[in-house]
């Protein structure tokens, strides 16, 4: 993105208008509602009451960030056609979703949950399991925050022509996040969401055309062109490839649906009805943004041929200043694109810093150090201690040292370890707390040490999934050797697949969707 030759004057001036509105929504959904202010179900799930436009674009946005365009279309252009496998990855996420999220919501919606980690005190009612979990997640946001304020600073630069410096242009929008989400929480950062959701998709379909009206045919053409002149790029994958592949789609698609931020927005949803047809429509996502940043990355190959590794990281950039020079239509859009993509990074980060604020609220200010503490203070405490997180990590970002950052690399290796906790313990009423602490504390240091040690991959199987399997068969098979445990009769009541019918109002309309 340093490469923009329309960056500058009105970059500027399309990311102040971007801050504006984003500052703008959190004063209008603020003054409307003065619970926002002291309640926590009201400042983290937006009082429970996410309409179905609402919910899918913040579902959407917690799964595609600025970071998947700029990102993707890059490793199209150097993977080829193998690169069709993050239209999986994305795909994937909501069958993640769908093993878990309507069941979870009718339970939480019942047990008032507002953070992910009441569901797990609310399953095994254990401390440890709790406190290990949120301690996961707290890692895993921390990652995500930081990588986001680095994109943050390096997109806005870059929008902006160097204008606005990499560090001025983080604290800048810093303060725009900081100050929208203190006053509306997600209410605001899901309206933030609608609006950087609409420009992303807008700016990505258009980058599309312009690409193909630069190489002069269709889609045929560009793929057969690289069938003719980089075969390699078409081949088909080694063996291990192939397993790999195979293996990030576990990764990815468990460990993304379990995100805090994501199961806050099931919690959000106004009802299961809701959350089922925001999720029917999230479907077809993939196929409407992450192909179509594919297709960008196979455009490129025909028209920046030879690119190195480093030089392609600047494709987007590449080929958006080309389009942008095609007039003043596509001059506009590309402008448009790239605020869009810098709002889809803070649009991300806000959510982020909500679900981290909210874990430090519920789950450790309430539960270990202030029992007693009125709601309001506790809010207060876990807005605070958010922006004291995120100032420790903008400290990081400022000129971010390699080693800590590789150490910040292990983000889904490490949430993905509460996966058997959410999924199977949603099903099975057998799961006992006792080996599903030891399974995630066993995963976590398998895949946190083989991450570490520089050893990603085990025969193409990632860390995490290596730690996760282990993690699974302790859970499982502990649990079996302690089997005479039994749950309280209102945990088997919450679990039981035949309350989906037993109320003929929100969840009969859910089954009937």
């Amino acid at each position: 993105m340093d490469q923009l030759t329309f960056a500058g004057a009105p970059g500027v001036i399309v990311l102040s208008a971007y801050a504006v509105m984003m500052l703008a929504i959190g004063f209008w959904v603020s003054r409307g509602r003065r619970g926002v202010r002291d309640d926590m179900q009201s400042y983290y799930l937006a009082g429970r009451n996410l309409g179905v436009l609402v919910l899918f674009f913040t579902l959407y946005a917690t799964q595609y960030s600025g970071n998947n365009i700029v990102g993707y279309a890059p490793s199209a252009y150097r993977m080829g056609f193998a690169w069709w496998q993050s239209v999986m990855f994305m795909t994937v996420i909501i069958g993640g979703y769908l093993l878990f999220a309507p069941r979870l919501h009718k339970i939480a919606r019942k047990n008032r949950f507002i953070t992910p980690t009441d569901w797990l005190r609310h399953r095994f009612g254990s401390p440890a399991v709790s406190l290990v979990a949120a301690l996961l997640m707290l890692w895993a946001l921390g990652n995500y925050l930081l990588e986001q304020l680095v994109a943050m600073g390096h997109g806005i630069s870059g929008l902006t022509g160097g204008t606005v410096p990499y560090q001025v242009a983080m604290l800048a929008f810093v303060f725009v996040m900081l100050a929208y989400s203190w006053l509306g929480g997600m209410r605001a950062v899901a309206f933030t969401d609608v609006m950087q959701g609409i420009a992303l998709l807008l700016g990505v379909l258009v980058l599309v055309g312009g690409g193909l009206y630069l190489v002069g045919g269709g889609l045929g053409d560009a793929f057969g062109h690289v069938v003719t002149a980089e075969p390699d790029k078409a081949a088909t994958p080694p063996l291990e490839g192939s397993v790999s592949w195979l293996s990030i789609l576990v990764l990815v698609g468990i460990g993304a649906a379990v995100y805090p931020h994501a199961i806050q927005r099931v919690y959000a949803a106004e009802s299961a009805a809701t959350l089922r047809r925001s999720l029917a429509r999230m479907a077809w996502m993939p196929l409407i943004t992450t192909a179509l940043v594919f297709m960008v990355g196979i455009i490129a190959i025909q028209l920046y041929p030879g690119l190195s590794d480093a030089e392609s990281e600047q494709l987007v950039g590449l080929i958006a200043n080309d389009v942008a020079g095609i007039n003043p239509f596509f001059y506009v859009m590309m402008i448009l694109l790239f605020g869009g993509v810098v709002a889809a990074i803070v649009s991300t980060a806000d959510s982020v810093l909500l679900a981290f604020s909210s874990i430090i609220s519920k789950d450790i200010v309430r539960q270990h150090l202030a029992p007693s503490a009125s709601e309001k203070t506790v809010l207060l405490v876990g807005k605070l201690g958010g922006v004291i997180a995120l100032a420790g990590l903008l400290v990081l970002a400022w000129n971010p040292p390699t080693l800590l950052v590789n150490i910040f690399v292990l983000k889904f290796e490490l949430l993905i370890q509460i996966a058997p906790a959410f999924i199977i313990g949603l099903y099975w009423k057998r799961m006992a707390s006792a080996p599903v602490l030891c399974g995630m504390v066993v995963g976590a240091l398998i895949s946190g040490g083989m991450a570490l040690a520089g050893v990603p991959t085990l025969y193409g199987v990632h860390a995490g999934v290596v730690g996760l399997a282990v993690n699974t068969v302790v859970a499982v098979l502990g649990s079996l050797l302690v089997s005479g445990r039994s749950l309280p009769q209102a945990q088997e009541d919450d679990t039981d697949p035949r309350e989906d019918a037993a109320r003929p109002g929100e969840e009969g309309a859910a089954d009937q969707v």
